[in-house]
């Protein structure tokens, strides 16, 4: 499998955390589990780290069956409709935001 992550390397603009979370939640969310061929969709936040930078206002993080389903998504009418969504979430946030292909192995845990 493999996962596309969008990192958002800074923070919500000051008095506009709230807002960020809900225009993310009510606008994105809605966009980016309608992309062709994802199998999850995660929103992870960052609620505490190890070190002071950098941080991570928020990770998308959608997995796929493949990298040719990456492809599809990324070609999709949806994913260029959420990219014009998401200019409205900049006006939030004061950072930059960069995305990463991982290939993921999964590993059962011990039922032991």
């Amino acid at each position: 499998m493999f996962i596309r992550c969008a990192f958002f390397r800074g923070r919500a603009k000051p008095g506009h955390e709230a807002e960020f979370t809900a225009y993310v939640r009510d606008k994105l969310v809605p966009l980016w589990t309608r992309f062709p061929g994802a199998e999850e969709v995660r929103v992870l936040r960052q609620e505490e780290a190890d070190v002071t930078d950098p941080h991570f206002e928020m990770v998308l993080q959608v997995r796929y069956p493949s990298r040719e389903a990456i492809e599809t998504a990324l070609a999709s009418d949806v994913r260029y409709e959420s990219r014009e969504v998401t200019k409205g979430l900049l006006d939030l946030y004061e950072g930059d935001i960069f995305h990463t292909v991982f290939r993921a192995d999964d590993y059962a845990l011990p039922t032991n």
